[in-house]
């Protein structure tokens, strides 16, 4: 490897002051199809599998174990996603490389970590998780309103509880409308934050700030991309949460892509 490699695998700084771009849907189009370009040519499911399957497992264990977790199962999942951008963050790395032609194998994805720009996105990752927990407290509150402090007595009588009774219905309401505002604000703030610390030197405050205004500049085609996110989050949960070792890396590969649409450095 040349001095010229090495230097690039630790980060290719350039201290700009970034300008966010107004884009169109056909940017989103071709972001997510420079998306799966970067997937099938650098596919990384096998890796995202053994993150996703020992937090599944894990879960799974709980509910057999105590029926007091198992109205937190859904929380825990989807509260998951809110980490999203962050486990993205050696996909960001690999379509950076695959883009100055600097990819060699799926390993490179770990050279994220010889960033001079890691502790700036371990800092903001701090953030995320914060952001989790506030979440799975808040789901945790919503609960109690409604079905108390106890355990559900059995699966299916939570699960008829759920469906078929006020405090059930409004639980998923309120749930639903709360875990948005959550997501909501985990993509304001990092559509474009992750991507802009590997990319370029600037901290964390200063790639946040830039996140919300390219949000502000595109709502439209970010609430786009965020309705895509979430659905296909939800249709690779479905079979056994198998889909999300492809859809998580796509997601990250595309999110390379569209930074790239929407901000000029």
């Amino acid at each position: 490897m040349t001095t010229a490699d090495l230097t690039y695998v630790v980060r290719e700084t350039r201290t700009m002051h970034p300008i966010v771009r107004h884009i169109e849907f056909a940017d989103l189009k071709d972001a997510i199809f420079k998306g799966f370009a970067d997937f099938n040519a650098m596919p990384t499911h096998f890796v995202y599998l053994a993150i996703i399957y020992p937090i599944v497992t894990f879960c799974i264990a709980g509910i057999y174990g105590d029926l007091f977790l198992l109205p937190f199962v859904f929380p825990l999942l989807a509260g998951y996603t809110l980490l999203g951008p962050l486990m993205a963050v050696g996909t960001y790395e690999l379509s950076r490389r695959r883009e100055f032609d600097r990819f060699t194998s799926r390993a490179n994805a770990f050279l994220v970590f010889k960033s001079c720009s890691i502790n700036a996105v371990v800092n903001l990752g701090l953030v995320l998780m914060l952001i989790y927990f506030a979440w799975l407290f808040a789901a945790q509150f919503i609960y109690q309103q409604n079905f108390g402090s106890e355990a559900p007595a059995s699966y299916l009588g939570f699960v008829a509880d759920l469906f078929t009774t006020p405090e059930g219905v409004a639980m998923i309401v309120v749930g639903c409308i709360v875990g948005f505002l959550f997501a909501l604000v985990v993509l304001s703030f990092s559509v474009v934050s992750f991507p802009m610390l590997l990319d370029l030197d600037v901290g964390v405050i200063a790639a946040v700030k830039t996140s919300i205004k390219a949000v502000i500049v595109n709502p439209f085609i970010i609430a786009i991309w965020g309705v895509i996110v979430a659905a296909s989050l939800l249709v690779g949960s479905l079979p056994f949460f198998a889909g999300l070792c492809v859809v998580l890396p796509v997601l990250g590969h595309t999110t390379w892509h569209l930074y790239r649409k929407i901000i000029v450095s």
